[in-house]
């Protein structure tokens, strides 16, 4: 099932594991637990360290990873290639024995929690924000023996899947109750669990010379550029690759012919630890207020000071802002082709905005759903023209231009959407089962109100040197009013705007 550089790059790391490794797995005569059997051999075949046993789990198929004598809690229901094949891997590697990289407050986090939790996340092995979910969850199960997780492939158990109305990946639920869906870090897991901290923790901070607000590809480039002056710097994320993460592939960051998003939050992370920066994650700036020193709240009511501030919070999905799509997010309502796509196999689904993302989109899920129909508010497409001759050479997509969603209709999940003709005034209706979200990016700034210049859509105003209305406050990143959103574009308005903030402090 391996092919030769999957099996060459697994053999390197079969060769790091620091114990044996005793895999035991519940299978049958169907499809999947005989690819699962035929994946197992494979895989023992190539170490004499792993060895795999038969074995009644509350689900087959499945199989578990353990240390001989000893439950690690590590199950995979289904088989885990695609996306999930590293979280395989690293699940080997840390049940045998060989350390997370992880900080160590977070595995003190992780081995104090107190009582049993039994986590299970539905994910698809085509979602690139599932690994990040079902790699946390893994962890927490090797650091605690009172936590268990199961990896449960979505297209090897639709009718669980089914009976839970799941139409998002991923999605964990602990104990049998919903836990939470969508990409989630593994401090942002625990945070769940264990007690968040409180302002006090900040309160004894000294004044930073820059504070960075936000941790995407600006923020890290911030934060980079400022510490590599000597300067006190400090930076508030609430999760390290801001809108990166939720990006699969990415061709067009120079000198890199291809990498993920994912992997390149990663490496913003392990860059900016390189430093002596002082990162408060999973923090949310809420108020900013010049006095003598600039301050900021945070949302846990923490307030620190600084000299110079740089805000580079990045943007967000844009909402159609019709009744039906809040009520019914995660129940036929999403904004991840991507990831809950094949959740939709075999029905039919509506694809909101006719540029490059819903273009995309809408090509990527006609490979996979039953009908796929596009509405576009404006008179013509805006997206380049070789998607749309992709796009109308597909024979289950109905275009629909010229259109103004009306409503996106349900009772438990979607069933349905209702849009006004602009030039008619007609209204249509069309049965479907799910509703993917693609018209654009908002800024995160509803947070500053009136602090400072904004434009109309709410981007932040700035000069050539990154600077806002306000002295001493610079801005960087999809957040400003710069032209175009592209990752290389945030980084090296990131650089500007430390550079620019460093001349502010020499000079005043």
């Amino acid at each position: 099932m391996l092919d030769a550089d999957i099996k060459q790059q697994l053999d390197q790391y079969l060769q790091l594991l620091e114990s044996d490794l005793l895999i035991k797995v519940s299978a049958d005569s169907d499809p999947v637990s005989v690819d699962m059997l035929a994946f197992l051999d494979e895989l023992s075949g190539m170490s004499s360290r792993i060895s795999v046993e038969n074995a009644q789990l509350p689900r087959t198929p499945s199989f578990s990873v353990n240390r001989p004598g000893e439950e690690s809690g590590v199950v995979f229901a289904g088989v885990p290639l695609g996306h999930e094949f590293t979280s395989l891997v690293l699940a080997l590697l840390q049940v045998s024995g060989r350390a997370p990289k992880v900080d160590q407050s977070v595995i003190d986090q992780i081995k104090s929690i107190k009582g049993t939790y039994a986590f299970e996340s539905y994910i698809s092995l085509s979602c690139h924000n599932c690994p990040d979910v079902v790699q946390a969850l893994n962890v927490m199960s090797v650091l605690n023996p009172g936590i268990s997780h199961t990896m449960i492939d979505g297209a090897a158990y639709k009718a669980e899947v089914e009976s839970k109305d799941i139409l998002a990946v991923p999605s964990v639920y602990l104990d049998g109750e919903f836990f939470g869906s969508g990409r989630m870090s593994l401090e942002e897991i625990v945070a769940k669990i264990v007690e968040a901290p409180d302002a006090s923790v900040f309160s004894d901070k000294a004044p930073f010379d820059v504070l960075v607000i936000g941790g995407g590809p600006a923020g890290a480039s911030s934060a980079i550029y400022a510490a590599r002056k000597g300067i006190r710097t400090g930076i508030v994320a609430e999760r390290f690759g801001g809108q990166v993460m939720d990006t699969v592939g990415i061709e067009n960051f120079i000198s890199v012919k291809y990498t993920e998003g994912a992997k390149l939050a990663a490496g913003l992370e392990e860059h900016v630890k390189e430093y002596n920066v002082d990162i408060m994650k999973l923090q949310r700036a809420k108020r900013l207020e010049k006095k003598e020193l600039i301050e900021v709240e945070l949302e846990n009511g923490a307030i620190l000071r600084s000299k110079t501030v740089i805000l580079a919070t990045g943007a967000r999905w844009r909402n159609v802002n019709v009744p039906g799509e809040a009520e019914f997010k995660n129940k036929g309502v999403a904004y991840c082709p991507h990831c809950d796509g094949p959740l939709f196999a075999g029905k039919d689904v509506a694809v909101i905005g006719g540029g490059n993302s819903g273009i995309e989109a809408a090509i990527d899920l006609a490979g996979i759903v039953r009908h796929v129909t596009v509405l576009e508010f404006m008179p013509e497409l805006k997206a380049d023209s070789v998607l749309q001759e992709r796009l109308y050479s597909l024979p289950n997509v109905t275009v629909y231009k010229n259109v103004q969603t009306k409503e996106i209709t349900g009772t438990d999940k979607v069933d349905g959407i209702s849009f006004i003709e602009r030039d008619s005034g007609d209204v249509k209706h069309v049965e479907l089962q799910g509703v993917f979200v693609q018209i654009g990016l908002v800024p995160n700034t509803d947070w500053l109100s009136e602090t400072l210049e904004r434009t109309r859509m709410g981007e932040i105003v700035v000069d050539r040197q990154g600077a806002t209305s306000v002295p001493g406050v610079f801005a960087a990143g999809d957040c400003t009013n710069s032209p175009y959103k592209q990752i290389i574009i945030s980084m090296g308005s990131g650089a500007t705007a430390a550079l620019g903030a460093f001349d502010y402090l020499i000079r005043n």
